[in-house]
């Protein structure tokens, strides 16, 4: 069973109830540009990792400005969203690769597993990455223009593919 200390838990079900909300947030708002850099503009897996990655960065930021008692605190979370949203590309595509099509529930459930490896990686396996905090800052920052970029500009690549057109 995964177990995770209390910060973390909170963490878990923020990500989840906020990233699950973010899925609509784009046709609420009359599709602002404005809102698609931080909220799916489409159906694509790329679209969809902004699920992840905003709640998690923005609970991790918050809880940093709160506690700001480890030293490594960014990095770590940096490298845990970024396995978390690599379970979600890897889930995804190879269910998808052997069943021939995704299901919606198979899509929530590895958004969920996604989150889930975020909150565990950070407390179980980072812990002892002794990097500082310049090394995170620099990733999602990094992360945050990506989304900036292949939002407005994607690559032709599956990955950033709506199945919906």
């Amino acid at each position: 069973m995964l177990k995770l200390n209390k910060r973390e838990l909170i963490g878990f079900i923020f990500t989840v109830v906020i990233g699950s909300l973010m899925h609509f947030v784009y046709d609420w708002t009359g599709e602002s540009s404005v809102v698609g850099i931080i909220a799916p503009i489409n159906e694509s897996t790329w679209e969809h990792l902004k699920l992840l990655f905003y709640p998690s960065a923005i609970f991790s930021a918050a809880a940093y400005l709160l506690t700001k008692t480890e030293k490594n605190y960014i990095t770590v979370k940096a490298f845990s969203i970024l396995a978390g949203m690599l379970s979600i590309v890897i889930i995804f595509y190879t269910y998808t690769g052997i069943i021939g099509r995704n299901f919606l529930w198979a899509d929530i459930l590895t958004f969920i597993i996604g989150a889930a490896v975020v909150y565990y990686m950070s407390e179980k396996k980072l812990k002892n990455l002794q990097t500082g905090n310049v090394p995170g800052i620099i990733v999602l920052l990094g992360m945050i223009l990506l989304f900036i970029l292949f939002t407005f500009n994607p690559p032709s690549i599956g990955l950033f593919e709506d199945p919906l057109i």
